[in-house]
């Protein structure tokens, strides 16, 4: 068997050399024209030229002048970050949080918009009003985006293009909810399950960097799970994949017990009441999980008359949460497990070393467990991370419309 490849034109290959640019310039920051000639391996003559075309094109601008150095001053280019722009939402039962975001990743406005109890209304209009709240605060129109993106507690099945798994949410669960939403706001939108959405933000910039094969379990009030396999975030057939919080689990009730609304399987044993009432038969107070976690960290590590309890609270806390990952790492076989959500994070890592302890007990594999490294509203994150890197690919591409990135005519 024998390949060959047709070599890049010179169309291509400008192509090629524009893109790192812009990627160099993205990591980097402003740089002078030999600093992007050393990064991309570029001649001098072939930088200057590449410089004229993304300057001709919009992507590029000038960025002052860098002063202080031996030789000749020279001037810096920075990526445009009016070259486009992105707004991303994070959706709760409660509120809509917003942000609008410039192409380089600067956040430039955020809004939060209300949900008053079950009148949502409707839904194109709360989103436009949330989208237009982050863009007045970053100085925007909202006509101006090039995407939007939103995470939502709940995932679009790609068969029926309807929101599942989101009961809990009212007013989104309308027909071909990102074709509505998409014409109604006059701008391509995604929808994305806001843990997934965590994922991704923790596979760019947090504990999970570097990692292929991961999973991340989110518990606050209700309980999630993100795979991502071979380095892209596993979906599902129904986009479901990760629902994990009414999993059966060996001891919790059924579905078939309880109904399928009921409270049971996993969610039952780890989710936000099951967590406050374990710890409140410890002794510890808090008004919600997240607090009573935390008090529970506090009291062990202190040492006084409490701790007795906290350590075996938490003890208890660790067995439930290590006997829902375990059906998951036995299945996926992860390089890593990522522990997050607001119970979690309580827990911090007295509450990960223990999760960690337990898991291992219970599988073959014993993949480390982490703590989340990413800050800040994760969803937002996630949002952000995937909002930009569609919208480069396609401004970047749009410098060069007849060339795609790997040439044609490749033979087997």
């Amino acid at each position: 068997m024998t390949m060959s490849t047709r070599p890049g034109t010179p169309s291509l290959l400008r192509a090629i050399n524009d893109r790192a640019a812009l990627r160099v310039l993205l990591d980097h920051g402003p740089l002078t024209r030999p600093e992007l000639g050393a990064l991309t391996g570029l001649s001098k003559p072939t930088a200057s030229q590449m410089l004229s075309r993304l300057r001709d094109a919009g992507l590029v601008v000038p960025h002052g002048m860098r002063e202080g150095l031996p030789g000749r001053t020279a001037e810096l280019y920075r990526v445009n970050p009016s070259a486009a722009h992105v707004a991303v939402l994070d959706v709760t039962p409660a509120r809509i949080a917003s942000a609008a975001a410039d192409i380089t990743g600067a956040v430039l406005g955020t809004h939060t918009l209300p949900t008053p109890g079950r009148a949502a209304g409707n839904v194109v209009e709360r989103v436009r009003a949330a989208v237009a709240g982050a863009c007045a605060e970053a100085g925007i129109e909202p006509a101006a985006l090039h995407r939007v993106v939103i995470g939502i507690q709940g995932a679009v099945d790609p068969a029926t293009a309807r929101l599942g798994y989101a009961a809990h949410i009212p007013g989104w669960h309308v027909p071909d909810l990102v074709a509505t939403l998409s014409a109604g706001l006059g701008v391509p939108v995604e929808v994305e399950n806001d843990v997934n959405l965590v994922a991704l933000a923790e596979q760019s910039h947090g504990a999970a960097k570097g990692h292929p094969d991961f999973v991340l379990l989110w518990a606050a009030g209700g309980i999630g799970a993100a795979l991502v396999l071979g380095g892209r975030l596993h979906r599902g057939a129904t986009g479901g994949a990760g629902e994990v919080g009414y999993m059966p689990i060996a001891g919790a009730p059924t579905a078939r017990e309880t109904g399928k609304r009921g409270d049971h399987g996993f969610q039952s044993l780890a989710g936000g009441p099951a967590v406050l009432k374990l710890l409140r038969s410890h002794g510890l107070r808090g008004g919600d999980p997240a607090r009573a976690v935390r008090a529970a960290v506090r009291e062990a590590g202190h040492g006084g008359p409490r701790a007795a309890g906290a350590e075996a609270a938490l003890d208890e806390l660790a067995a439930r949460l290590a006997v829902g990952l375990a059906p998951i790492v036995a299945v996926a076989d992860p390089g890593l497990v990522v522990l997050t959500g607001a119970t979690l994070l309580a827990g911090g890592d007295t509450l990960t070393a223990r999760v960690e302890r337990e898991l291992h007990r219970l599988t073959l594999s014993r993949p480390p467990v982490r703590l989340s490294a990413v800050t800040g509203d994760p969803v937002l994150t996630g949002a952000l991370g995937l909002a930009l890197t569609t919208t480069r690919d396609e401004v970047f591409g749009a410098a060069h419309p007849s060339v795609h990135d790997t040439p044609k005519g490749t033979t087997r």
